[in-house]
């Protein structure tokens, strides 16, 4: 291949990047229109910061994903609490990074993570060719034919749907494991009160050594 291939080669990639560039970050239009949303969810998968997509995604997703994480936290301290060992640490491990998250934006990312939503988005967003509206929904058409459907908030924003079943699906199997994990810690403390660990004889655990000649 020439040079003056490999430069213009080069030069095509850089406008395209600067092109990709200027379409994220030019003035949007307002996040109270579908294209809007759509367009500051399509800059935070670029970016790579998919829980700035958080505020449009709708309400129920989101309540989801506080309820995720309030869930976890409950279980996690409930496990510390009251379960012995080993199941305190494996659990409490299973639990620690859900139940450490700051707020519900940080659970939507943990979550896009583990069930590929981030490369599904990278994937798949493209521009907006094409927004159809009816009524409190809407659909935003990509250049590559995919439809995103947005349902409109009661502030105004419209948030993007497709997450919201299985963000519900998470907050419902947080909320049993919860509910489990309670139960089991009754367990636990029935079991202590009918078998009390034994009292230590005077001086257990103290080693010959230790004794005054």
């Amino acid at each position: 291949m020439s040079r003056r291939v490999k430069v213009a080669i080069a030069l095509g990639l850089l406008a395209v990047g600067a092109a990709i560039i200027l379409r994220l970050w030019r003035p949007f239009p307002s996040d109270k229109t579908p294209e809007g949303a759509y367009m500051r969810i399509a800059r935070s998968v670029t970016t790579g910061r998919i829980e700035e997509a958080f505020p449009y995604l709708e309400t129920e997703a989101q309540w989801a994903s506080y309820t995720v994480r309030d869930m976890r936290r409950a279980a996690r301290d409930t496990v510390l609490a009251a379960y012995p060992e080993p199941q305190r640490s494996e659990l409490s491990a299973a639990y620690r990074v859900e139940a450490e998250a700051k707020d519900g934006s940080d659970v939507f990312a943990i979550v896009a993570d583990r069930r590929g939503w981030r490369s599904r988005l990278r994937r798949d967003l493209s521009g907006a060719v094409a927004i159809e509206v009816e009524g409190e929904r809407a659909t935003v058409v990509t250049a590559r034919g995919t439809r995103y459907p947005f349902r409109r908030r009661d502030n105004g924003i419209w948030g993007l749907t497709i997450f919201t079943a299985d963000l519900l699906a998470e907050a419902e199997r947080a909320s049993r494991d919860l509910a489990m994990v309670k139960a089991a810690a009754e367990d636990y403390a029935a079991d202590r009160s009918r078998n009390p660990p034994a009292p230590r004889a005077p001086g257990a655990g103290t080693s010959d050594a230790s004794q005054p000649p």
